[in-house]
């Protein structure tokens, strides 16, 4: 498939590497010759200097016979233009754009994406999935990481071992023979920066991160066998009242009446726009780190804070202070990912990285037809991905342990018309069956082929 990615920031480059790594042909343009260069010395891409809403650059990129194109470029109004061109001149069919402004993805306006009047296939709203991401950090606060599938039947969550967690040293088949009624299956444990899918004799240790498929109404229990204890979530202080901190606080608000918010914004403009927006919020006007400005928060008693200001510094450092003052959980938004493994030194819980969660939303849509959902897992290292299984697939009909997956690949859960199912090695795949799997990146082209549900396919 002949791919166009416009904009070779953070989300045009991760798209772009996972892209390529299942051969597709890609060609990523910007008009920054220092992230071309970046961008075709460490992935198979072909670069193309020049600004990508200009017609000549995305003849020049293959626009003539591309069969998608992403446009991911810092600026809203770039991206339109480059799906109107891309529409207009070279009649591309499928056309994906990332959008930040609130006033262009309000519900009243979804007419202007219209084929005749903006054509825009798929419209990617970074903050707005990073607002959703957050609310579902909230719902799980001793989960690092969150993410729900199946409709909402099936949960993936992270949790890190504590040196006092019951299960810690035991095999997994024997934690599945005593607790054989338990929806859940471990898919994969990081340890030591490595991240491996398991087999049945591996052991869980302290400080391994593990991610766990679980039916959703079995997470609770999950958590306490893991020895996570319940924490209720009604006294939370959000620091920055930007985009995603208002969309929180407001979903907050709609949710329950027992949310007892409070927000923290340095900025007096958006301080005095959130506050006009917010019902029983406190806004209160000042600086996330002020530790006065936090005491008048109420910081030492609150259950949670959620630091999502534009300023990565500002978020880890204002999350180590409320700690420090006695809040509950603390979860921190980070653009860097090289910012991610200060997490665990600096005792932060979860974190939420923008341009995974836009990634994992683009490549959803990217890879269309059966797969419904695709999730991205740290720093592209893997993947989890929602299909349909075909009659045509080699799975079809075979028993789990028959089809030879990948090493790193695991499916860790199946849904047959409303039933869902715990996979077993004995576990037989039907045509028409949605699963869930667990893939890390080296593995995904193998994937595909058993599924052959590539865009090729369709």
């Amino acid at each position: 498939m002949k791919i166009i990615i416009c904009g070779a920031g953070q989300v045009g480059w991760q798209i772009a590497r996972h892209l390529a790594n299942e051969n597709n042909n890609v060609t990523i343009v910007d008009s920054d010759s220092d992230l071309i260069r970046r961008a075709t010395e460490n992935i198979d891409v072909q670069g193309v200097l020049g600004f990508a809403s200009y017609p000549d650059v995305l003849e020049q990129a293959g626009a003539k016979d591309a069969d998608m194109i992403i446009a991911a470029t810092n600026s809203d109004e770039v991206n339109m233009v480059i799906c109107q061109v891309a529409h207009s001149v070279f009649s591309i069919t499928r056309k994906i754009a990332r959008l930040r402004s609130q006033s262009y993805l309000n519900a009243i306006y979804s007419d202007l994406y219209r084929e005749d009047h903006l054509p825009i296939d798929v419209v990617i709203s970074p903050e707005q999935e990073v607002a959703d991401a957050a609310l579902q950090r909230l719902a799980a606060p001793a989960a690092f990481d969150k993410e729900t599938f199946l409709k909402g039947t099936v949960q993936i969550i992270g949790i890190e071992l504590d040196i006092d967690c019951p299960v810690i040293d035991t095999p997994l088949k024997q934690l599945t023979d005593l607790f054989a009624t338990l929806r859940a299956l471990v898919v994969a444990i990081r340890r030591n920066e490595s991240l491996f899918v398991p087999t049945s004799k591996d052991q869980m240790f302290a400080n391994d991160q593990v991610y766990l498929m679980v039916h959703s109404d079995d997470v609770s229990r999950v958590m306490e066998i893991f020895g996570k204890k319940a924490q209720k979530q009604e006294r939370i202080v959000i620091i920055g009242g930007g985009t995603v901190g208002l969309s929180v606080a407001r979903s907050l608000e709609k949710k329950s009446d027992k949310f007892r918010i409070k927000m923290i914004e340095k900025d007096r403009k958006i301080a005095e726009y959130a506050a006009g927006k917010l019902e029983r919020t406190i806004v209160l006007h000042g600086d996330g780190l002020d530790f006065d400005l936090l005491a008048e928060a109420n910081i030492s008693t609150a259950d949670a804070i959620l630091a999502v200001t534009d300023d990565d510094k500002t978020n880890l450092l204002s999350a180590v202070r409320a700690k420090a003052s006695g809040c509950e959980i603390a979860i921190s938004l980070i653009n860097d990912p090289t910012l991610i493994p200060l997490m665990n030194p600096l005792k932060i819980d979860a974190y939420l990285n923008p341009r995974a969660t836009t990634v994992s939303s683009i490549l959803r849509h990217v890879r269309h037809g059966r797969i419904s959902q695709v999730y991205s897992i740290g720093d592209a290292e893997a993947e989890v991905i929602e299909a349909q299984v075909l009659s045509t697939s080699p799975m079809s009909g075979q028993s789990i342990k028959d089809i030879g997956l990948p090493e790193g690949t695991i499916i860790g859960a199946i849904k047959r018309k409303d039933e869902y199912i715990k996979p077993q090695g004995s576990t037989k795949i039907s045509d028409g069956d949605v699963i869930v799997i667990f893939v890390i990146s080296r593995d995904i082209s193998e994937l595909e082929k058993l599924l052959q549900v590539s865009i090729e396919f369709f």
